[in-house]
């Protein structure tokens, strides 16, 4: 959909149908051997979702600049106001050096060396997923890159970039020094640094960098292992806190930059107050570089004020969006946007594909999901179409998830070029459930349990809990905060049965591509259902060692498929969820970088400085 007429679309309704594909119901047996040549030309995409709005998006003209450009529908910007939107945890990390329940709040007061470009036709790409090809990218701090040999990215960085004029800095000019602090504190490269983020260091795919030089005060060399450009590119580009520059004078000073007291950066907006488990206030930083490509001749941020509400529950951030009090709330439920609709048609509601697809994810290295049959048997007690069908009422693709995403075309394993074997396996067939349960030594089912964040649909999660206790499989459903459940599951590896979390599962991520090859490696930082398989763990090196992108798609391939026979988790659906954005904020047109729900997808900073506030379309609606 183009950009131009998004905000059409959002106030029609929009009748979807959904052809939904048979699955057989016949067992057979699970299938080892890896493919290495399969096409990756794709027909599987994604359905778009119902569009329940039926208002205008003002009730004035809407102005704009006549120019013939993309963007002309979204409006023309206006400054001053106040943006207010919401997230749904607490903030307790201010620093790229530490866990990622922040990255994206950081994204406002400190920036990475490239950003999406804002001016590239939807139709091209839409930017409505986590991950973006490296040519739709152009430069923030820096202003060009290149790959001088096969092993070598030079960065050309711009020139007279500022730190906010915040002690300790005080305003000095950004520098290629800045990058390499940063990615040497990050990473351990050098510059007095020898641990590391315990949170990145561990990563496989910056482990690949030798070296980071300034080689002038504004050109950095990065040195890599490896010769694979789309590897260099997918992990430096990638999206994450792990990218973001701090300054090298607030970590010297205090330490760190965990104290929001002390956070000084190059962005649009200044940390100007912070509640804990409240809110955080941040002003326009009235020194910032940067302008709007689209109006080169605007100087950003429109908003005078950044406002992020901290708001757990969904039905409270949408009451609070009914009376006009948050601008934007996303990783909405369709039955919530329903709801939404009829008590205030004004509001749009956006389509979003979600970053990371739904799965249960077994403790491969411990019974009974130590066997492969149990977990095979989980897997073909749920009615997959059935569910997308009647719960999602059409709107998700049919299919079980795969390791990349469907919505990243031509880059995994589309359903349609499974093996009818593996289709098998993965299709509802209780008797056969109930068969291979048996045969792992539990003919009467077991009881087990698991741990998910209470971000997980528990409704979906409900009719999982039966399909399950219809085989015997009693499910225990214990539900904890995101940062409890990150500790005790992501970082902690304590579960002893089944994990679920809507925010980080290993399948159907919408990520680089290329480093969804990590996802059950051996020891690997995310691999919390602790596979281990040699076989799997050869896959990653095979893709470093690619020297084009079509071997980097073979690879990826191979993975998927052999990822899928061995079961590592419980294949689900890819939901999507809507956003819900007010008529008054322009300018966003359906960009999600990040997870919805967790951190709303303009959090970037980037974003943020782009749109604005039309208080006369506020006005209208009597808020």
């Amino acid at each position: 959909m183009k950009r131009g007429t998004i905000w059409i679309a959002l106030t029609c309704l929009i009748v979807i149908s959904l052809v939904l594909a048979s699955c057989s119901t016949s067992t057979t047996a699970t299938s080892t051997a890896i493919v290495t040549t399969t096409t990756t030309t794709t027909k599987t995409t994604a359905p778009p979702l119902t569009t329940v709005s039926t208002a205008p998006t003002s009730t004035k003209p809407t102005t704009t600049s006549g120019t013939g450009n993309w963007w002309d529908s979204l409006g023309k910007p206006q400054y001053g106001g106040v943006m207010t939107l919401r997230i749904n945890q607490d903030l307790t990390n201010w620093d790229p050096d530490g866990p990622t329940s922040t990255f994206d709040l950081t994204g406002n007061f400190l920036e990475r060396l490239t950003v999406d470009d804002w001016t590239l036709n939807p139709s091209v790409f839409s930017y409505q997923i986590a991950w973006r090809p490296s040519d739709y990218l152009v430069g923030q701090l820096a202003k060009s890159w290149e790959l001088t040999d096969t092993s070598t990215l030079v960065f050309h960085l711009r020139q007279g970039i500022h730190w906010q004029s915040l002690p300790p800095v005080n305003g000095r000019e950004f520098t290629a020094d800045d990058v390499v602090f940063h990615y040497n504190r990050m990473f351990a490269m050098g510059g007095g640094f020898t641990k590391g983020d315990p949170y990145m260091i561990t990563d496989a795919s910056w482990k690949q960098m030798a070296s980071i030089t300034a080689t002038d005060k504004y050109t950095v060399t990065m040195k890599w292992k490896n010769t694979n450009p789309e590897f260099i590119m997918e992990t430096v580009t990638g999206f994450g806190g792990m990218n973001n520059i701090e300054c090298p004078e607030v970590v010297t000073t205090y330490g760190d930059t965990t104290d929001w007291h002390h956070v000084v950066g190059t962005g649009p907006f200044i940390v100007q107050d912070f509640v804990t488990g409240s809110s955080c206030t941040m002003v326009k930083n009235p020194n910032y570089w940067g302008y709007d490509e689209r109006y080169p001749q605007n100087h950003i941020p429109y908003v005078d004020t950044l406002k992020v509400l901290i708001i757990p529950d969904n039905a409270t951030a949408l009451a609070a969006m009914r009376t006009g009090k948050i601008d934007f709330v996303d990783g909405i439920s369709i039955s919530q946007a329903q709801s939404m609709a009829k008590t205030n048609p004004e509001m749009l509601q956006i389509p979003q594909i979600n970053t990371y697809g739904m799965t249960i994810d077994p403790r491969n290295d411990l019974k009974p999901y130590s066997d492969i049959r149990v977990r095979q048997a989980l897997q073909q007690a749920i009615d997959i179409p059935t569910i997308a069908k009647t719960y999602y009422n059409g709107t998700v693709l049919p299919y079980p998830i795969t390791l990349t995403s469907y919505a990243e075309t031509g880059w995994g394993l589309p359903y349609d070029q499974w093996p009818q074997d593996l289709k098998d396996q993965y299709a509802y067939n209780p008797t056969a459930a109930k068969a291979l349960l048996a045969a792992a030594g539990f003919p009467t089912g077991f009881n087990t349990n698991i741990v998910v964040d209470s971000a997980v649909d528990t409704d979906f999660l409900q009719i999982v809990k039966s399909y399950f206790t219809a085989i015997g499989v009693n499910m225990d459903i214990k539900v904890m905060d995101p940062a409890s459940w990150a500790s005790y599951v992501k970082a902690g590896h304590k579960q002893d049965a089944l994990a679920m979390t809507s925010t980080s599962s290993q399948a159907g991520k919408t990520v680089e591509p290329l480093r969804e090859v990590q996802a059950y490696m051996t020891g690997y930082m995310s691999n919390w259902m602790m596979v281990s398989d040699p076989k799997f763990d050869a896959f990653y090196p095979a893709a470093l060692a690619a020297t084009s992108i079509p071997d980097v798609k073979k690879v990826l391939t191979a993975a998927n498929l052999y990822s899928l026979q061995q079961h590592y988790y419980i294949a689900l659906l890819q939901p999507n969820t809507l956003g819900i954005s007010a008529p008054w904020l322009k300018g966003y047109n359906g960009q999600n970088r990040s997870i919805p729900g967790t951190l709303v997808p303009f959090l970037e900073g980037f974003y943020g400085a782009r749109f604005w506030i039309d208080p006369s379309v506020k006005k209208s609606y009597g808020y």
